[in-house]
Protein backbone atom coordinates (compact mmCIF):
# COMPACT_ATOMS: atom_id res chain seq x y z
CA UNK A 1 0.00 0.00 0.00
CA UNK A 2 1.41 2.85 -0.81
CA UNK A 3 0.03 6.69 0.63
CA UNK A 4 1.01 9.92 0.36
CA UNK A 5 0.60 12.14 2.96
CA UNK A 6 0.09 15.89 2.66
CA UNK A 7 2.88 17.76 2.82
CA UNK A 8 4.95 14.57 3.28
CA UNK A 9 8.85 14.97 0.91
CA UNK A 10 7.29 12.47 -1.33
CA UNK A 11 4.54 14.93 -2.37
CA UNK A 12 4.47 14.72 -6.41
CA UNK A 13 1.94 17.96 -6.36
CA UNK A 14 3.15 21.41 -6.23
CA UNK A 15 0.68 22.24 -3.68
CA UNK A 16 1.45 19.19 -1.40
CA UNK A 17 5.01 20.65 -1.08
CA UNK A 18 4.09 24.31 -0.89
CA UNK A 19 2.03 22.79 2.35
CA UNK A 20 5.16 20.88 3.21
CA UNK A 21 7.25 24.31 2.99
CA UNK A 22 4.94 26.35 5.11
CA UNK A 23 4.65 24.10 7.52
CA UNK A 24 8.74 23.78 7.86
CA UNK A 25 8.72 27.46 7.56
CA UNK A 26 6.53 28.84 9.75
CA UNK A 27 5.51 25.82 11.91
CA UNK A 28 7.84 26.55 15.05
CA UNK A 29 7.01 29.78 15.38
CA UNK A 30 3.42 29.36 15.11
CA UNK A 31 3.53 26.06 17.86
CA UNK A 32 4.86 28.70 20.38
CA UNK A 33 2.89 31.38 19.91
CA UNK A 34 -0.56 28.77 20.28
CA UNK A 35 1.65 26.73 22.95
CA UNK A 36 1.70 30.14 24.97
CA UNK A 37 -1.78 30.78 24.44
CA UNK A 38 -2.65 26.88 25.84
CA UNK A 39 -0.97 27.40 28.82
CA UNK A 40 1.43 24.25 27.60
CA UNK A 41 -1.28 22.21 26.39
CA UNK A 42 1.07 20.10 23.63
CA UNK A 43 -2.22 18.17 22.24
CA UNK A 44 -4.51 20.97 21.82
CA UNK A 45 -1.66 23.36 20.21
CA UNK A 46 -1.00 20.42 18.00
CA UNK A 47 -4.62 19.87 16.84
CA UNK A 48 -4.76 23.99 16.53
CA UNK A 49 -1.50 23.43 14.20
CA UNK A 50 -2.86 20.88 11.80
CA UNK A 51 -6.55 23.05 11.54
CA UNK A 52 -4.80 26.13 10.54
CA UNK A 53 -2.64 24.39 8.31
CA UNK A 54 -5.90 22.78 6.50
CA UNK A 55 -7.59 25.84 6.40
CA UNK A 56 -4.64 27.32 4.63
CA UNK A 57 -4.83 24.42 2.53
CA UNK A 58 -8.71 24.68 1.62
CA UNK A 59 -8.29 28.39 1.28
CA UNK A 60 -5.24 27.85 -1.41
CA UNK A 61 -3.17 30.18 0.86
CA UNK A 62 0.29 28.35 0.76
CA UNK A 63 2.51 30.63 -1.37
CA UNK A 64 4.10 33.61 -0.12
CA UNK A 65 3.59 35.76 -3.16
CA UNK A 66 3.78 39.34 -0.88
CA UNK A 67 6.77 38.43 1.56
CA UNK A 68 5.43 37.50 4.78
CA UNK A 69 1.76 37.83 4.22
CA UNK A 70 1.08 34.36 4.60
CA UNK A 71 2.18 34.57 8.26
CA UNK A 72 -0.09 36.95 10.02
CA UNK A 73 -2.91 35.43 8.33
CA UNK A 74 -1.94 31.61 10.16
CA UNK A 75 -1.25 33.42 13.11
CA UNK A 76 -4.74 34.99 13.05
CA UNK A 77 -6.73 31.95 12.09
CA UNK A 78 -4.70 29.78 15.27
CA UNK A 79 -5.51 32.67 17.29
CA UNK A 80 -9.52 32.71 16.46
CA UNK A 81 -9.18 28.76 16.77
CA UNK A 82 -7.75 28.92 19.99
CA UNK A 83 -10.45 31.93 20.96
CA UNK A 84 -13.43 29.76 19.41
CA UNK A 85 -12.31 26.79 21.99
CA UNK A 86 -12.13 28.63 24.62
CA UNK A 87 -15.66 29.84 24.03
CA UNK A 88 -16.46 26.59 22.94
CA UNK A 89 -15.96 25.53 26.33
CA UNK A 90 -17.01 28.19 28.57
CA UNK A 91 -20.75 27.83 27.00
CA UNK A 92 -20.72 24.00 27.87
CA UNK A 93 -21.23 22.52 31.14
CA UNK A 94 -17.55 21.22 32.47
CA UNK A 95 -16.38 18.01 30.79
CA UNK A 96 -15.27 15.45 33.43
CA UNK A 97 -12.82 12.65 32.53
CA UNK A 98 -13.38 8.85 31.63
CA UNK A 99 -13.71 7.57 35.43
CA UNK A 100 -13.81 11.47 37.59
CA UNK A 101 -17.87 11.25 37.43
CA UNK A 102 -17.70 7.64 39.13
CA UNK A 103 -15.31 9.14 42.05
CA UNK A 104 -17.23 11.37 43.02
CA UNK A 105 -20.56 9.72 43.06
CA UNK A 106 -18.72 7.55 45.46
CA UNK A 107 -17.91 10.35 47.70
CA UNK A 108 -21.66 11.34 47.22
CA UNK A 109 -22.55 7.72 48.45
CA UNK A 110 -19.31 8.11 51.61
CA UNK A 111 -20.90 11.33 52.71
CA UNK A 112 -24.94 9.77 52.59
CA UNK A 113 -23.15 6.40 54.47
CA UNK A 114 -21.44 7.94 57.09
CA UNK A 115 -24.36 10.20 58.13
CA UNK A 116 -26.92 7.03 58.59
CA UNK A 117 -24.08 5.39 60.12
CA UNK A 118 -23.48 8.18 62.79
CA UNK A 119 -27.25 7.95 63.43
CA UNK A 120 -27.01 4.47 64.01
CA UNK A 121 -24.19 4.83 66.13
CA UNK A 122 -26.08 7.55 68.20
CA UNK A 123 -28.49 5.46 68.08
CA UNK A 124 -26.86 2.79 69.32
CA UNK A 125 -25.01 5.04 72.09
CA UNK A 126 -28.48 5.90 73.67
CA UNK A 127 -29.29 2.25 74.63
CA UNK A 128 -26.14 2.01 76.67
CA UNK A 129 -26.62 2.73 80.45
CA UNK A 130 -25.60 6.28 81.68
CA UNK A 131 -21.67 4.87 82.93
CA UNK A 132 -21.38 2.57 80.07
CA UNK A 133 -21.75 5.51 77.91
CA UNK A 134 -18.79 7.39 80.11
CA UNK A 135 -16.75 4.98 79.70
CA UNK A 136 -17.28 4.54 76.18
CA UNK A 137 -16.85 8.70 75.35
CA UNK A 138 -13.59 8.34 77.56
CA UNK A 139 -11.69 5.65 76.13
CA UNK A 140 -12.55 5.98 72.13
CA UNK A 141 -14.70 9.05 71.26
CA UNK A 142 -12.17 10.96 73.80
CA UNK A 143 -8.80 8.80 73.06
CA UNK A 144 -8.07 8.13 76.32
CA UNK A 145 -6.33 5.05 77.74
CA UNK A 146 -8.35 3.05 80.82
CA UNK A 147 -5.94 4.61 83.05
CA UNK A 148 -6.78 7.91 82.41
CA UNK A 149 -10.15 6.91 82.09
CA UNK A 150 -10.00 5.68 85.61
CA UNK A 151 -8.40 8.70 86.74
CA UNK A 152 -11.02 11.29 84.70
CA UNK A 153 -14.29 8.92 85.91
CA UNK A 154 -12.80 8.69 89.20
CA UNK A 155 -13.29 4.64 89.36
CA UNK A 156 -10.81 1.77 89.46
CA UNK A 157 -9.01 0.80 86.28
CA UNK A 158 -10.38 -2.78 86.50
CA UNK A 159 -13.65 -1.64 86.21
CA UNK A 160 -13.37 0.61 83.48
CA UNK A 161 -11.99 -2.62 81.56
CA UNK A 162 -14.71 -4.69 82.50
CA UNK A 163 -17.54 -1.38 81.32
CA UNK A 164 -15.71 -1.22 78.20
CA UNK A 165 -16.20 -4.83 77.50
CA UNK A 166 -20.08 -5.04 77.85
CA UNK A 167 -20.92 -1.78 76.90
CA UNK A 168 -19.31 -2.79 73.56
CA UNK A 169 -21.20 -6.20 73.84
CA UNK A 170 -24.54 -4.08 74.29
CA UNK A 171 -23.28 -1.60 71.46
CA UNK A 172 -22.89 -4.64 69.11
CA UNK A 173 -26.49 -6.14 69.86
CA UNK A 174 -27.60 -2.75 68.97
CA UNK A 175 -26.06 -2.35 65.74
CA UNK A 176 -27.09 -5.81 64.58
CA UNK A 177 -30.79 -5.11 65.59
CA UNK A 178 -30.23 -2.04 63.13
CA UNK A 179 -28.68 -4.23 60.74
CA UNK A 180 -25.07 -2.63 60.72
CA UNK A 181 -23.26 -5.75 61.88
CA UNK A 182 -23.61 -8.60 60.29
CA UNK A 183 -23.98 -11.94 62.68
CA UNK A 184 -20.91 -13.45 64.06
CA UNK A 185 -22.27 -16.71 63.04
CA UNK A 186 -22.73 -16.38 60.01
CA UNK A 187 -24.88 -18.55 57.53
CA UNK A 188 -25.05 -22.31 59.81
CA UNK A 189 -22.89 -24.71 58.13
CA UNK A 190 -24.51 -28.05 58.52
CA UNK A 191 -21.65 -31.23 57.31
CA UNK A 192 -22.65 -31.84 53.95
CA UNK A 193 -24.65 -35.33 53.85
CA UNK A 194 -22.70 -36.49 50.69
CA UNK A 195 -19.06 -36.15 51.79
CA UNK A 196 -19.77 -38.18 54.62
CA UNK A 197 -21.54 -40.64 53.49
CA UNK A 198 -18.25 -41.50 51.81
Amino acid sequence: MNVTVIGSASAVDSEERALRDLYLEHGPALYTYVLRMLGGDTHRTEDVIQETLLRCWNKRNLVDDEGMAVRPWMFRVARNLVIDAHRTRMARPLETGGATWLGELGAEVDDIDRMLSSVVVREALRSLTPAHRDVIRATFLEDRTTQEAAELLGIPQGTVKSRVYYALRVLRLALREHGAVADEDGPSRRPDPARTAA
